[in-house]
């Protein structure tokens, strides 16, 4: 069993903004979804958890080794796909794969071979292994960046973003390799995507303004809010009105009409109707309790 522990991880650049607030998680094997809004931290955390930037303060503890002060234990048992990767021009995904297994330390070309070949099929790339990686679609070329993060058998993954951008069938496909992949490491899912991590992970964690708001089982964190959260359908007028009165954590146009999600003990008001709450619910209304 692998085991990732933060300890009061904090980090304040030269400008001023602090990117993460006295910060302490433990994550074991499975997927571990990081949820949150833009500039709440989350790459920021990625980064440092990937020893690409330095904390200002706390630890970092990898099954019980002080990462921080040896960066290289982690880096061998670490696979990284960031928001954003660039890749060589009019270099094909084999050979590409082939370079950054001889940068990952597998000097065997033998067992090389065999992994970067079983990767591509695995990533279902295989076919396409001769292509130039940034002629590929964006689901391609996420794909490509799961296979590059799987080299060497990491023990820890990190994807920041990882489907954003991808068409349905893309997100399906590259959610479900996640989730293969996952059963026996740590593989820590960034995302602002609510449903991403609904779907695949069994522990996770909201985030904002540096700091983690709240963690745990996300079908448990949603039942919190069983009995509390009330749907209506309201013109532009009475959402103005209802979010002055109420405790409104969402709304959403649908069919020209506005949705709205309030969150009461009991009926807030003529025409509202109880619904089960979704974890995007709680992810709204866990924010919303943050901003007051």
């Amino acid at each position: 069993m692998n085991q990732l522990e933060i300890r009061n991880l904090s980090k304040t650049y030269p400008n001023g903004v602090k990117a993460l607030n006295d910060i302490s998680i433990t994550i074991q094997n499975g997927m571990f979804g990081l949820l949150g809004p833009n500039g709440a931290g989350k790459s920021s955390l990625m980064r440092t958890l990937a020893m690409l930037q330095e904390a200002g303060s706390g630890e970092i503890l990898f099954n019980g080794q002080d990462v921080q002060k040896k960066p290289e234990q982690i880096r061998s048992v670490l696979g990284y796909l960031p928001q954003e990767f660039g890749v060589y021009p009019k270099v094909s995904a084999l050979d590409l794969l082939d370079h950054i297994a001889v940068l990952k330390g597998i000097t065997d070309a033998a067992q090389r071979k065999e992994q970067v070949h079983y990767l591509l099929q695995q990533t279902n790339l295989y076919e396409h292994r001769k292509k130039a990686v940034h002629s590929y679609s964006g689901g391609m070329r996420q794909r490509f960046g799961i296979a590059q993060a799987l080299l060497g058998e990491p023990k820890l993954i990190i994807v920041d973003e990882p489907t954003a951008g991808l068409d349905p069938e893309e997100r399906n496909r590259f959610l479900n390799l996640l989730s293969e992949i996952g059963e026996n490491i740590i593989v820590i899912l960034s995302t602002h995507l609510v449903d991403d991590v609904f779907e695949l992970c069994s522990q996770m964690a909201i985030m904002n303004r540096g700091q983690i708001l709240v963690q745990g089982n996300p079908a448990a964190l949603t039942s919190s809010l069983d009995g509390k959260i009330w749907a209506k359908k309201v013109s532009k007028a009475e959402l103005l009105h209802f979010k002055e009165k109420l405790q409104v954590i969402s709304s959403k146009l649908i069919a020209g009409e506005t949705l709205i999600h309030a969150e009461a003990k009991d009926l807030p008001d003529v025409g509202f109707e109880q619904i089960s709450p979704s974890l995007e619910d709680f992810y709204f209304s866990t924010l919303t309790s943050f901003q007051k």
